[in-house]
C-alpha cells in the first residue's frame, strides 16, 4: 500500500463501507483489471482525489468568474456550484474507470483469441495432461493478455497447489473477455465430464477463425468505402477549392489576402486534421487493432 493510499484510507476508509453497496459490480471489475486494490481502498482514493480537485478548482473558478462577472458573491456561488458538479463528475468517472480498463483488455483478448485458440488446440492435440497443456501455453505462447491469463492459471496450480478445475474457475472469474470465458468454461465442462478436449478446442478455434475471416471481409469493404470518400470529398475537394480560389484571386481586383489565408488554413490545418481523424477511424474498426 502506497503513501497516497494509506492517507486516503486513514481519512476516508469508512466511506467505502457506506458507498460500496451501491456499486456491487466494482469488486469483480477490480479483479479483472489487476489493479491490486480492494474496493474500500479504491473508494477511499476516489473520495480523497475528488476532494483535492474540489479544493484546487474552487479558488481557481472563483478567480475566473470574478474577472468575468465583477461580482464577488455571485462569482463564489457560481464557482462553488460548478466545482461541486465537476467533482461529482470526476468521482463517477473515477468509479467507472475500471470498466474502461476491462473493456480495453477484453478487446485485446478478443482480437487475438482466434489465433490463441488455434495454438491451444494444437498443443492439446498432443494428448498431454490439461495442466501440462496450460503450462506449455503460458511459457511458449506470445498472445499478450491471453498468455497472462494462462500464466495466472498456471501459477494457481504450481504455486498455490490448486487443482485444474479450481484454477479454471478462478480464471473464469478473472478474465474480462466473454469469449475467453466461454472457452475456459467449455474446457472446465469437458474436463469434468471426461470429453474429448482436442475436438472441443479445434471446433472453437474453427469458429473463431471463421468469425475473424468474416470481420476481415467486412473491414475490406468498409475500408474501400472510406478510401473513396477520403479521396473524392477530401483530397479532390481540397484541390478543387485551391485551384478555384487561385483562379478567382487572379481575375479579381480586390484584396486577395483572405483567399490566401483560407488556402493556408485548408492545407496546413484542415487536411492534416481530417487525415488524422480518418486514420483513427480506420484503426478503431480494424479487426486486428489492439
Amino acid at each position: 500500500m502506497g503513501f497516497y493510499t494509506r492517507v486516503s484510507m486513514r481519512l476516508f476508509g469508512q466511506v467505502g463501507d457506506v458507498i460500496s453497496p451501491y456499486f456491487t459490480d466494482l469488486k469483480g471489475e477490480l479483479k479483472k483489471t489487476r489493479l491490486r486494490t480492494t474496493v474500500q481502498e479504491y473508494f477511499s482514493i476516489a473520495t480523497f482525489t475528488s476532494l483535492l480537485i474540489f479544493i484546487f478548482e474552487l479558488p481557481l473558478l472563483s478567480f475566473i468568474f470574478t474577472l468575468l462577472l465583477q461580482d464577488i458573491m455571485f462569482s463564489f456561488i457560481s464557482a462553488f456550484t460548478v466545482s461541486i458538479f465537476l467533482t461529482i463528475l470526476f468521482f463517477l468517472a473515477f468509479i467507472n474507470y475500471p470498466k474502461v480498463i476491462v473493456s480495453e483488455r477484453a478487446k485485446k483478448i478478443d482480437t487475438i483469441l482466434p489465433f490463441a485458440s488455434l495454438y491451444l488446440a494444437t498443443i492439446s492435440s498432443t494428448k498431454l495432461s490439461l495442466a501440462k497443456v496450460f503450462n506449455l501455453f503460458s511459457k511458449f505462447s506470445n498472445f499478450g493478455e491471453i498468455t497472462n491469463q494462462f500464466k495466472s492459471l498456471t501459477n494457481d496450480m504450481e504455486i498455490f497447489g490448486m487443482d485444474v478445475n479450481t484454477s479454471l474457475e478462478r480464471a473464469i472469474e478473472r478474465t474480462p473477455s466473454k469469449n475467453l470465458k466461454e472457452i475456459l468454461y467449455g474446457i472446465l465442462s469437458v474436463n469434468k465430464s471426461g470429453g474429448d478436449l482436442d475436438v472441443y478446442l479445434k471446433e472453437k478455434a474453427k469458429t473463431y477463425i471463421g468469425e475473424y475471416r468474416r470481420k476481415l471481409y467486412e473491414f475490406s469493404h468498409q475500408l474501400s468505402l472510406y478510401i473513396e470518400v477520403y479521396l473524392t470529398s477530401i483530397v479532390l475537394g481540397a484541390i478543387f477549392f485551391t485551384v478555384l480560389t487561385s483562379i478567382i484571386s487572379s481575375i479579381s481586383t480586390s484584396n486577395t489576402s483572405n483567399i490566401v489565408v483560407l488556402q493556408f488554413i485548408l492545407i496546413v490545418v484542415f487536411l492534416p486534421l481530417i487525415s488524422a481523424a480518418f486514420i483513427i477511424l480506420i484503426k478503431s474498426i480494424s479487426p486486428g487493432e489492439t
